[in-house]
């Protein structure tokens, strides 16, 4: 059975997504669309020293633009993996509890996964781990037409009531929302799971 709320797969996706994640026991992913170019199925943002930045993983080019995501193939032609893990030490080495998860995450950036959608959800599996939250995600059997459901899978990932934390540069550019759940794992540590689950995430 079709759990009621509807997400697309995501790259170290925003923390509104967790939001919802940690708040709504009910939540797919859908496995049938066609992969959307720019978006949170591949793409995150960081918080660098020259404000936000944008990691985007590449993908193998096809004949066909219309790929069911669940067949994307992840593009090694470029060193990719070692540039975002470069980026993301340079934007967080320095704050709180990067040392705490670094391990962890490294890996990611070693091995390759062939699939985006199997890179995705190990990488979001091992996050909600590191929230101390169960995964209790389904996944879609085929395309999902709207209809009784609350459907994320082209949300802008801008969320009204963004809560202020503290974050590395914030002396330099000030708070900056909406971006990847890694950077408030990386300020608050323990508490992010708190913080996600009071997130107002009401349309």
């Amino acid at each position: 059975m079709l759990n009621n709320t509807l997400l697309s797969t995501a790259y170290f996706a925003p923390i509104e997504y967790y939001a919802i994640l940690l708040q709504d026991p009910n939540c797919s992913i859908e496995l049938h669309e066609h992969f959307i170019k720019q978006s949170i199925r591949n793409r995150c943002d960081i918080y660098g020293a020259n404000g936000k930045l944008q990691l985007t993983i590449p993908k193998q080019r096809k004949g066909s633009s219309k790929t069911i995501i669940k067949e994307i193939q992840i593009s090694y032609k470029q060193d990719w993996q070692k540039q975002h893990w470069t980026a993301i030490q340079s934007a967080y080495n320095s704050s709180p509890f990067f040392e705490y998860y670094q391990d962890e995450l490294h890996p990611f950036f070693e091995a390759e996964e062939t699939l985006l959608m199997d890179f995705n959800q190990k990488l979001q599996k091992l996050i909600l781990g590191l929230l101390q939250e169960e995964d209790n995600t389904s996944f879609t059997k085929e395309f999902q037409h709207k209809g009784n459901l609350s459907d994320f899978r082209n949300h802008t990932w801008k969320c009204k009531n963004p809560t202020a934390y503290d974050q590395v540069f914030m002396e330099k550019y000030g708070f900056i929302a909406d971006l990847s759940i890694i950077d408030l794992l990386f300020n608050l540590g323990p508490e992010s799971a708190d913080y996600l689950h009071k997130l107002d995430i009401r349309r």
